[in-house]
């Protein structure tokens, strides 16, 4: 049961809530602001606390920030300080003793995200991002490795003045040719977030009281994200949905229609969730497949071949585990095998693997063994492919297969809660770079910040990345046969 305010926090509840300034993009007056954060009635607790600092985005040009501001020894009713609406700013310079470039945010705000731009390839930076003149510290991440900020000139948690670094990557070879993003993990219709399968006794989050539906917030601004990142396509690999249900599956598609048309502008496979109800004959496929056609495709965008699996095919699977069935595992080796060189992307929702995981690996957290080896033997033969792009664990986590080294999985973080977002494939025509963004959008960065709370606190620990190349990389291979894409394309679709 939730316990009374003290008179202090009955006083703060009538002033506008975070969340509301930030929907209303207003600023608060000077007066209203300092009367935004309680002075604890004893104690020596700062005003403000900047936390949760993380380097979530790392280009050849450019570094996305994000931190939270919240006021210490305050309660929200539930064990958690109040957030503390600010301003935010980083600055940074090439040396640390002169950090001389300037980077802000316009509006006030306790979920801070802030972009640098025009940044040199190759060079390293020194950073301190603060709100109010107070250093915001890092995630304390001891499973990941260097943290999400880079590192401190004396080494991780060593940095008394909050200074940071980072350095550019090169920018890939060749023109830039095609963009796509890449996301999964709707789940259109939860409620409860970080019921973890294998993890007994893990509480769950929910949504604030009288706020939009989670998954519908993030997958909005997912879409929405991903246009303003100059997507050309959208790619996204299952679990649309929480449970397979008609509404959910509608909700789904009515969302991703905002990005463009099924089957020209956005594609879609299957993933577990998205499994027909025992009252319902298949919802997902009435609403995102043709009549009488499988769940898996192949679909050319100029050049570049996409094969799109339904990795919950098999009949029978039971629980989350991950199947081909015979035929769509056949369709897929004799796809390579008619024109091994070609530029291929593969998406897919289950992973081939799963590696250095926070949590117990199950069965269920990737494709059936046997499956998952015939699709790497064919990657031998293929050295067209570059890129395998799979949900289902929900986290970022880059992969190197050791058998064909040519192709990289790809596991992207869960659209639908910490830390949000999906990953940007920019192409060009001598490789390729992958960055992961956060949906920038106010009510995303509130959820998201609510959401890292899953997993009793360790979910940034598992979902955000064990390190930056995880969700920030960069490597050379042949797309020369891919060309740029038009806006009136359509592909082959489905």
């Amino acid at each position: 049961m939730r316990c009374c305010l003290s008179a202090p926090l009955a006083a703060l509840a009538a002033l506008p809530t975070p969340y509301d300034v930030l929907r209303s993009g207003t600023l608060l007056a000077p007066a209203l602001l300092r009367a935004a954060h309680v002075r604890p009635a004893r104690g020596g607790h700062r005003q403000l606390a900047a936390v949760h600092l993380e380097l979530v985005t790392l280009t050849e040009d450019s570094a996305v920030i994000t931190w939270h501001t919240r006021t210490p020894g305050t309660d929200d009713g539930f064990g958690n300080p109040l957030p503390a609406v600010t301003e935010g700013e980083v600055v940074y310079g090439t040396h640390p003793a002169h950090l001389n470039r300037t980077a802000a945010e316009e509006r006030l705000t306790a979920h801070h995200q802030v972009e640098l731009t025009g940044l040199e390839p190759g060079q390293t930076y020194y950073y301190r991002a603060r709100s109010r003149g107070v250093p915001a510290v890092p995630t304390p991440l001891h499973h990941v490795r260097g943290n999400a900020v880079g590192t401190s000139r004396h080494g991780f948690g060593g940095s008394r003045t909050g200074t940071y670094s980072f350095t550019t990557p090169q920018p890939p070879p060749g023109r830039h040719l095609l963009s796509i993003a890449l996301c999964n993990d709707l789940h259109l219709g939860e409620t409860t977030a970080g019921l973890v399968a294998g993890v007994p006794g893990m509480r769950g989050i929910s949504q604030a009281a009288g706020l939009a539906a989670y998954p519908e917030i993030m997958s909005r601004a997912l879409v929405e994200e991903a246009r303003r990142r100059g997507a050309d396509v959208l790619l996204a690999a299952g679990d649309l949905s929480a449970g397979g249900g008609p509404r959910d599956v509608t909700a789904a598609r009515r969302i991703l229609d905002g990005f463009g048309a099924l089957g020209r502008d956005y594609l879609v496979v299957r993933g577990n969730h998205d499994r027909p109800p025992a009252h319902w004959a298949d919802p997902f496929g009435d609403t995102f497949t043709s009549t009488g056609t499988p769940g898996y495709f192949a679909h050319d965008l100029g050049g570049l071949r996409v094969l799109g699996l339904d990795t919950y095919a098999k009949a029978g699977n039971g629980g989350d585990a991950g199947g081909l069935g015979a035929e769509q595992l056949s369709w897929f080796q004799a796809q390579l095998r008619a024109d091994p060189e070609r530029p291929t992307l593969v998406f897919g929702h289950h992973p081939l693997t799963v590696r250095d995981s926070v949590f117990p690996v199950t069965r269920g957290q990737s494709l059936d063994r046997k499956q998952a080896r015939a699709i790497v033997d064919a990657y031998v033969s293929a050295p067209g492919v570059f890129l395998h792009h799979a949900g289902h664990t929900h986290r970022n986590k880059r992969t190197v297969l050791n058998r064909a080294p040519h192709v990289v999985q790809q596991e992207v973080a869960a659209a639908k809660d910490y830390p949000g977002g999906f990953s940007l494939l920019r192409i060009h025509s001598g490789g390729y770079a992958l960055n992961h963004y956060k949906a920038g959008a106010a009510e995303a960065r509130e959820w998201g910040e609510r959401a890292r709370r899953v997993a009793g606190g360790l979910w940034p620990h598992h979902a955000l990345g064990r390190s930056a190349t995880d969700r920030n990389s960069v490597r050379a291979h042949d797309l020369s046969g891919v060309v740029p894409r038009q806006p009136s394309d359509s592909g082959d679709g489905r």
